[in-house]
């Protein structure tokens, strides 16, 4: 299958770029990543949590600090496993405070941070997991891109399933209550899809700006959508471009590659900007 698509860019794209594999593995990671983040960052953006989304993925230094412990040489399921708890744990405390969301999120990540950190620090062993904060998108293998393809097919039917009822406890949860909706569960599903979708990208993408790139995109899209289905559209185009761009600019920048796509997709933000009093 990598044989084929090794072959489809060679044919279509004579560029001196493509004659490296890690540059098409990093490609395709590009393609099947950007879809993803592009429909979580909508409704991240509509439900008012880019905050969450950014302690999920700052949090994941507690999760590899727990795979260290546990003796995992690679503590991705690990991450998994403590973002889902981590997201369970965030909406049932916001249920059970007073607090606002903010402080309850902000209260998490602070922990969770300074956990990760004191754990990993411990005999001066930060250093080799810093990978983890910038991200390696050209690193990328043939087994981590087929487990991307399998995590954007479960998004794409959660998304298909779920639509509708994410979409309206995001706009009246007192509506969607009347409709016989689980409010709770429908949050805390969601949640939970974010979670696993930041910590599965985090050693690509980078725990530094990894929110960044989940909620550029669909900010720019919403400044000039006018309805549901245009916001979704731009905000998968917005991330398609800015990821492919990004990728080949660091190859000839020599730039890191996260990063770089961030820039691209920041620089959209600020051109829908400037455009959007002729949306409104």
């Amino acid at each position: 299958m990598m044989e084929t698509w090794y072959g489809f860019i060679n044919h279509i794209l004579p560029f001196a770029w493509t004659h490296h594999t890690f540059m098409k593995n990093a490609l395709l990671a590009v393609l099947l990543v950007g879809p993803m983040f592009a429909i979580m960052g909508t409704m991240v953006v509509n439900n008012k949590m880019a905050f969450f989304s950014d302690t999920v993925g700052h949090s994941a230094l507690t999760g590899i600090a727990i795979g260290v412990l546990l003796g995992f040489q690679d503590p991705l399921w690990i991450m998994v496993i403590f973002s889902v708890v981590l997201a369970v744990a965030i909406s049932i405390l916001n249920n059970l405070t007073n607090a606002s969301t903010d402080t309850t999120i902000g209260a998490v990540s602070a922990t969770m941070v300074a956990l990760g950190i004191v754990i990993l620090s411990r005999g001066g062993g930060f250093n080799k997991f810093s990978r983890f904060l910038v991200g390696d998108l050209l690193s990328i293998t043939p087994d981590e891109l087929l487990l991307l393809a399998c995590t954007l097919v479960g998004v794409l039917i959660l998304w298909g399933v779920t639509f509708n009822k994410f979409l309206l406890v995001s706009v009246n949860t007192s509506l969607a209550l009347s409709r016989g909706i689980p409010v709770r569960l429908v949050e805390t599903l969601f949640c939970i899809t974010t979670a696993v979708v930041v910590t599965i990208s985090i050693q690509w993408v980078g725990i530094l700006i990894i929110n960044s790139l989940l909620i550029l995109p669909a900010a720019a899209a919403r400044n000039i959508s006018r309805n549901m289905r245009q916001y979704h559209l731009v905000s998968l185009i917005i991330s398609l471009t800015s990821g492919i761009v990004g990728l080949l600019m660091s190859y000839y920048w020599s730039t890191a590659t996260g990063a770089t796509i961030v820039l691209f997709a920041a620089l959209f933000y600020l051109g829908t900007l400037l455009v959007k009093p002729r949306f409104a």
